[in-house]
């Protein structure tokens, strides 16, 4: 093969981990050549060893499958088991790599022969590290992975939800992007029933079900998924409502308490406004004891007494500490 011919064939390569399924016209303009020269590239990556499924019709219709191998992408069957659970884990809640584990997890389990998945799920399973903080609920990365390809499928998927509440119910939805924040993932959907957008924590999903119908994407509202998803978490309704403004800019809160991304907005000057509204009283005071500045608190009359409770505890303990030391 000559070097023009080794290029386009990484590059087709490339746009069918990008896609579910592609057209082969659509695979022709991309990649500037005829729907013929598509065809015989295709053949020459199944020589290679990749598993591409074909559809007739206009066109034809191309999809990477998972094969009875794994493609040469020089791993053995152990290293691709040991890459899979690496992944899965980081997908998990790693600080720092979630979303880049995540793009890759969905592109390896999209070839990974059905018998390895069994050995990756069996693994991730029985192992365990000791966990030396309470960092709260974390995404199951199989999760992860199901919501990752029907978002990037377009695909409808029906899946149970619990709310805040504790009240359970179906839902069927549009997936549209994947949103950290801090500790928690978040799924932006389009919600089929209520016809209206709509923000899902991953820790209360379960039994997501793909349904095999695909839609074209949806435009979200101000096309920054991470800015939507931000402006609903700030307005959605807690118990007790605590607002700090704190002296210091919202750029450096945000760079020393990366968790309080969604809830920081710039102030007047070099301060910023911190919601630290919640339904728990006890993580309304970590929120505020994490900020490391001085701060105004406006907030509802619980959270002050709260707060009083607090320091007098800490001001009883450290004044018992200093008696003893003195006796």
């Amino acid at each position: 093969m000559t070097s023009d011919t080794t290029a386009r064939l990484l590059r087709l390569l490339a746009l069918l981990q990008t896609r579910r399924e592609w057209a082969g016209l659509d695979l022709a303009d991309r990649l500037g050549v005829t729907v013929r020269t598509v065809r015989r590239d295709i053949d020459r990556l199944r020589e290679l060893g990749y598993p591409v499924d074909s559809a007739r019709g206009h066109g034809g219709g191309y999809r990477l499958a998972s094969g009875t191998d794994l493609p040469p992408l020089l791993l053995d069957d152990d290293e691709a088991v040991a890459i899979a659970v690496a992944l899965r884990t980081a997908a998990g809640g790693l600080t720092g790599i979630e979303e880049t584990a995540l793009r890759a997890l969905a592109k390896l389990e999209q070839v990974l022969p059905r018998r390895l998945r069994g050995q990756v799920t069996a693994l991730q399973g029985s192992v365990a590290g000791i966990t030396w903080e309470d960092r709260g609920p974390r995404a199951d990365p199989a999760l992860l992975a199901t919501l990752a390809v029907a978002c990037r499928d377009h695909e409808v998927l029906t899946f149970d939800y619990t709310t805040r509440h504790g009240a359970s119910s179906s839902r069927r939805a549009e997936p549209c992007h994947l949103v950290a924040s801090g500790r928690l993932w978040y799924l932006l959907a389009h919600d089929v029933a209520k016809d209206d957008w709509r923000v899902f924590r991953l820790d209360r999903i379960s039994d997501p079900t793909p349904t095999g119908r695909r839609v074209p994407p949806r435009p979200v509202p101000g096309a920054d998924p991470a800015a939507f998803v931000a402006d609903r978490l700030s307005a959605a309704p807690t118990r007790y409502r605590a607002v700090a403004t704190v002296q210091a800019s919202a750029d450096h809160l945000r760079a020393h308490t990366p968790g309080l991304a969604t809830r920081i907005r710039p102030g007047s000057g070099d301060t910023c406004l911190v919601d630290a509204s919640d339904d728990s009283l006890t993580r309304i005071a970590q929120t505020l004891a994490a900020l490391g500045a001085d701060y105004t608190l406006d907030a509802a009359p619980e959270v002050v007494r709260h707060l009083h409770a607090t320091a007098h505890r800490t001001l009883r303990s450290l004044t018992a500490e200093t008696g003893q030391d003195g006796a």
